[in-house]
């Protein structure tokens, strides 16, 4: 939530925003090599002052997409603005993208200049299904 508002607020500032989930932008730029055209969907990310990369390890991707999403991230690397939502640490990344070199060199450029913003505790989502009379299920 806190990266959608950061990224309407920036759109009431001027500022083009791009969002994706990632495992869509990785689809749809796997499809775009296919098909020829992952040059027009890298100016459009370009294009932008903000991207917005949300849900980073939910969804695994093979190497292919792994290095397309790094290609992406290390172009917008002192060029623009980039928020990341993950549920996982740092050290965590190299299962998602499955090589250390590679998850090394993304999170060194994320980092850099990075205000990493960590939130801890029980999800609202739990909790209000919870509060909601919703039984609880033990797992």
């Amino acid at each position: 939530h806190l990266a959608t508002a950061l990224g309407l607020k920036a759109c009431e500032q001027g500022y083009q925003v791009k969002f994706f989930r990632v495992a869509d932008l990785v689809g749809l730029l796997e499809e775009a090599l296919k098909q020829g055209n992952l040059t027009r969907i890298k100016k459009q990310i370009e294009a932008c002052d903000l991207l917005i990369l949300d849900e980073l390890g939910y969804v695994p991707f093979q190497k292919q997409g792994a290095e397309l999403l790094f290609h992406i991230i290390a172009d917008c690397y002192e060029q623009k603005s980039v928020i990341v939502t993950s549920n996982l640490e740092f050290g965590q990344w190299n299962r998602i993208f499955g090589d250390n070199r590679l998850t090394s060199a993304l999170v060194d450029r994320l980092v850099h200049h990075a205000h990493i913003i960590a939130f801890t505790g029980e999800s609202y989502r739990l909790r209000n299904a919870l509060s909601s009379g919703n039984t609880k299920i033990n797992i």
